[in-house]
């Protein structure tokens, strides 16, 4: 049954019901809150194919000090060192809450929490449950806790199209529902929407994460900061199914190896070999597959048959597709993952825009930098999702009733573009090729069809990848290789992003008169 829009009007709404949104409408309790959810819950989250866990130093050889100097050096330069800081040292009461919630995290027999490696760390610090289901598990247990919270009124199939802006303020917004489309008032806003992992071909999101939030956000007028940073997984299960399962960076953590088809160790001799950061390993994959080779994932010496037992979700995965990774390589490439990019916010989680917040991989915090430290997205989520709920309840409720445009955006769709996009937005980036995309996404971010938004995002994150003339982290120009220490922070709105791509196109049109 769906709630009457009258009954909730005026409660903060969040977009989004992964762990992010889940966490923020729990911490919002008993304050009344509306939970929007494009899909049936979990059908379609992010969080729930998340196989890593959640970083937090916990133990006995770990201090908060080490997992920031291992943040910002996987950050290459860009992190926000005081909220890194500060997303760290609340990561461990992040955790004992999510205990408290009901989360069964993995424990060894002695009954501490048992703790894996990842790449870029420098101690075992990641918290996992069901071996390789963590995020399964820990949506699970917060829908559960959300569907008893008779405060969190929860909205299925509901689509966000527009947020409705007066006088800088949020005071509502359009969405549609059983085919109808209505306006929700509400002076507080929450986005919770997720990546943008749908705009590429190949990717381990959901297929509709395209960046909703952000196409929202920048419609608002909102600031948005750091989007050329695009996480590309280096293992992602290479076969036809999209989205691509994900082999975890935990099974290099317990000692798998990189190999091409000849059985070389293509990573020997690179500094933290398999376990060096993201980027690194999925550049030297990417090399090694446009050289014409392929690149499998062996794990048969250091965990053999005890594969199934340690990582159950991934062998299953890769016994669907016929692999059996106790006595096969399991073939791996690059995937689009995590966006550090998002909506610009504050240490509360506020964006530009009054009555507009952001929570998880859809906001930008800082603490990510240009490259994401492995497992600190879903310790940000839970950490911020405190803060951003506080911030949410201590805002004035007041709220009036929201005009329909004259014009409505019909939903979304992707597909058409998810080749462009794959091309010029990819692990290896060049002027020439971001200037074309450029060129072409922009009349289609303005022409009012399904792939709009999907476009209206790939432009904006064309223009910070143009404007960012070095490399560095997830950022990758093969005509700036280099890493430029005068390189700033890159910050977007709506309007100076339509500028620079109404300039650039008429320049390259001028040029090829």
């Amino acid at each position: 049954m769906t709630p009457d829009i009258h009954d909730i009007a005026g409660a903060p709404v969040i977009i989004g019901a992964g762990i992010a949104g889940l966490l923020t409408a729990l911490h919002l309790a008993p304050q009344p809150v509306v939970l929007l959810s494009r899909t049936p819950l979990g059908t379609e989250a992010s969080s729930t194919l998340a196989q890593g866990g959640l970083a937090a130093s916990l133990g006995e050889d770990d201090t908060p000090e080490l997992h920031l100097t291992d943040t910002l050096a996987a950050g290459d330069g860009h992190c926000d060192e005081q909220m890194a800081r500060r997303v760290i040292e609340a990561a461990p009461q992040a955790i004992e809450n999510l205990i408290r919630l009901g989360v069964p995290f993995d424990r060894s027999l002695d009954g501490r929490l048992r703790l894996g490696l990842e790449a870029a760390h420098s101690r075992r610090r990641i918290v996992h449950a069901a071996g390789d289901a963590t995020g399964r598990e820990l949506f699970r247990a917060l829908l559960g806790v959300a569907r008893r919270t008779r405060s969190i009124t929860i909205m299925e199939g509901m689509t966000a199209l527009r947020l409705v802006v007066s006088e800088g303020s949020i005071v509502g917004l359009l969405a549609v529902l059983h085919g109808g489309v209505f306006a929700l008032p509400t002076r507080r806003v929450v986005l919770a929407t997720g990546g943008i992992g749908g705009l590429f071909c190949d990717t381990t999101n959901p297929l509709a994460s395209f960046g909703h939030g952000l196409a929202l956000a920048a419609c608002a007028g909102a600031e948005l900061a750091d989007l050329e940073f695009v996480q590309f997984h280096p293992t992602a299960l290479d076969g036809p199914r999209r989205p691509m399962p994900l082999v975890s960076e935990a099974v290099r953590g317990e000692g798998a190896v990189l190999i091409d088809e000849h059985g070389n160790r293509f990573l020997a001799d690179t500094l933290g070999a398999e376990l060096a950061s993201r980027d690194v390993v999925a550049r030297a994959i990417s090399d090694q597959l446009a050289a014409g080779h392929h690149v499998y994932l062996d794990a048969r010496q250091c965990l053999g048959a005890r594969f199934a037992k340690r990582f159950p979700a991934i062998d299953a995965i890769c016994k669907q597709a016929g692999i059996d990774p106790a006595v096969q390589p399991i073939p791996v490439r690059p995937a689009a993952h995590y966006h550090m990019g998002g909506v610009a916010v504050d240490a509360e989680g506020r964006s530009s825009v009054s009555g507009l917040w952001a929570c998880g991989e859809v906001a930008c915090t800082g603490l990510h930098g240009a490259n994401r430290l492995a497992s600190n997205s879903l310790a940000e989520a839970v950490a911020t999702a405190v803060w951003v709920a506080s911030s949410v309840a201590g805002t004035c409720a007041g709220w009036q009733w929201a005009r329909l445009p004259a014009t409505v955006p019909v939903r979304p769709d992707p597909s058409s573009i998810h080749q462009l996009v794959s091309n010029a937005l990819g692990i290896i980036r060049d002027g020439k090729g971001l200037r074309e995309a450029i060129e072409t996404l922009l009349p289609i971010a303005v022409g009012g069809m399904a792939a709009a938004d999907p476009a209206l995002v790939a432009l904006l994150i064309a223009i910070a990848a143009l404007r960012r003339e070095e490399s560095r982290g997830s950022h990758y120009r093969s005509d700036f290789p280099g890493r430029d220490a005068a390189a700033l922070p890159s910050r977007l709105t709506l309007c100076t992003a339509f500028e620079n791509a109404v300039t650039l196109s008429w320049q390259v049109s001028e040029r090829s008169c």
